[in-house]
């Protein structure tokens, strides 16, 4: 019997396996823009679970199963058991039973740990307090697109070290390029969460207290909303401790005259980033969140599947 994959975290995967994802999601993309049918989990189902608010996960998702031929469940933990205290265990037993892959978006990355511990069919992180792999596969796809290879590139993250700080520090580790994080103080990356060996190495990471200094050079800057999910009586204090952490036309000007930007939305513009920034030339992050669909269609049918000519 098969081993059971699950993509709980970016490390989940290795550099070879994320090379066929990339090629496969630009197959699946070109034959979606091209309104050629593409359908290989004709009687599959996706069971999505949500215990996190969302627009895109759910969207790129749902449509995204449709598309390749199978079916969707979604469930809330106001509508089902899993609001009324059944064990996590019995959950995942009495799912995965019933359907082939599973898609969860919750809080503790130790909940979708226990979930795929006693499921019978593949589980995908949709976004925990720790992680967010599908959007970091999503944005280095997008770069891909527009750039070319990421190997050797340089990142910058300006703002939060959250569950996409941590996730870009993996895949950085992973697929051999650079990340130049700015927090504020009270707010770094959590090493012992974010890194693969126990220790990031220093060629793919360092920290910067002044995030132009952070950007300065970098191919992409990124970041997110100073308060994310889960978060939201600490507001006040964070608007007050981010506020030079805005990313600005003149963060943008220091990095490399071809850099991208990226936000994984939903955005605040005028507090995490300028409007000038996120609606300008530079910005990418409409065919970021359109791409979330591709990438995923393309880890739902690796997941289910394997590698396909």
């Amino acid at each position: 019997m098969t081993a059971i994959k699950h993509y709980l975290q970016f490390t989940d995967l290795s550099a070879s396996q994320y090379a066929y994802l990339f090629d496969r999601a630009t197959l699946i993309k070109k034959k979606f823009k091209a309104y050629e049918k593409h359908q290989p989990l004709v009687d599959r189902t996706l069971a999505m679970i949500f215990e996190k608010a969302s627009t895109r996960t759910r969207v790129s998702f749902e449509a995204g199963m449709y598309q390749l031929g199978g079916s969707v469940v979604h469930l809330t933990t106001g509508d089902s058991q899993l609001g009324r205290a059944e064990p996590i265990d019995d959950s995942a037993r009495v799912i995965s039973r019933m359907v082939d892959l599973v898609m969860i978006r919750t809080f503790e990355q130790t909940k979708i740990e226990r979930f795929a511990e006693f499921s019978r069919v593949p589980v995908i992180n949709g976004l925990t307090n720790e992680f967010h792999p599908c959007q970091i596969l999503a944005d280095i796809f997008t770069f891909i697109e527009h750039r070319g290879s990421i190997q050797g590139k340089t990142v910058a993250w300006v703002g939060d070290g959250n569950n996409m700080a941590n996730t870009w520090l993996q895949a950085a580790e992973l697929l051999d390029f650079r990340v130049n994080v700015s927090t504020p103080n009270g707010y770094e990356v959590d090493e012992k969460i974010a890194s693969i060996t126990g220790k990031i190495n220093a060629n793919h990471y360092q920290t910067f207290g002044n995030p132009m200094d952070a950007c300065r050079g970098a191919d992409l800057v990124t970041t997110d909303v100073w308060t994310s999910m889960g978060y939201e009586a600490e507001n006040e204090v964070r608007r007050e401790a981010f506020a030079a952490w805005r990313v600005s036309a003149d963060m943008m000007a220091v990095a490399q005259p071809s850099a991208l930007f990226m936000h994984c939305l939903p955005a605040h513009r005028g507090e995490e980033v300028d409007a000038d920034v996120i609606d300008g030339a530079q910005s990418v992050v409409w065919d970021e969140a359109e791409n979330r669909m591709h990438v995923q269609k393309a880890l739902m049918e690796f997941l289910l599947l394997g590698r396909l000519s």
